[in-house]
């Protein structure tokens, strides 16, 4: 039997060739029919399920966790920051412990879950995430350009603590495994 050229050859997984010790040459198998991987156990078909975009993303296939990008790591900050500040005022009418709380556990999430090329990305998406919740939710005493800017300055004078907090936290998860890795390159 002859084996197919790459560029005859359909589309779709290789089967690798059988472990035994016989002289038969792997032939790749044909890719099956899209409408079978729309059947269930039953045999009948049924609607594609829908795949939420976390569901299942938690562990790589090879057992590791999730890495976050850099982009990955901006949007992260901005839409947990904004979630925890949204609650906050929701909850008790302005930003608060609950908003620098949830600020420090997204910081914290952040340094963890971000890929090792992307380290610089978590204490600095942070922080502008702190602003920019501060700028869409915090109260605006005054109307108009003047008083955004004010709130703003304001908001970030008094929640500095919260916010060099957070920030330090990440900088420290991230100083630590840049150190780690550059540890186990020396090592190999």
């Amino acid at each position: 039997m002859e084996q197919q050229s790459t560029r005859t050859q359909t589309p779709g997984p290789r089967r690798r060739p059988p472990a035994s010790g016989t002289d038969r040459a792997a032939v790749p198998a044909p890719a099956a029919p899209a409408d079978s991987r729309l059947r269930t156990a039953s045999g009948s078909a049924s609607a594609p399920r829908l795949r939420l975009p976390w569901a299942g993303r938690g562990t790589s296939p090879t057992g590791r966790p999730a890495r976050l990008t850099a982009v990955g790591t901006a949007v992260a900050a901005a839409v947990g920051t904004l979630l925890v500040a949204g609650l906050d005022r929701l909850v008790f009418g302005g930003l608060g412990v609950l908003f620098g709380l949830g600020y420090l556990v997204v910081c914290f999430q952040l340094a963890v879950r971000v890929r090792l090329p992307d380290l610089p990305a978590a204490p600095i998406s942070g922080p502008i995430a702190f602003a920019l919740a501060l700028a869409v939710l915090a109260p605006v005493p005054a109307s108009g350009v003047t008083g955004r800017v004010m709130a703003l300055a304001s908001g970030l004078a008094v929640r500095a603590g919260w916010l060099f907090a957070g920030t330090g936290l990440a900088a420290a998860i991230v100083a630590a495994r840049f150190v780690a890795q550059r540890r186990i390159r020396r090592a190999r």
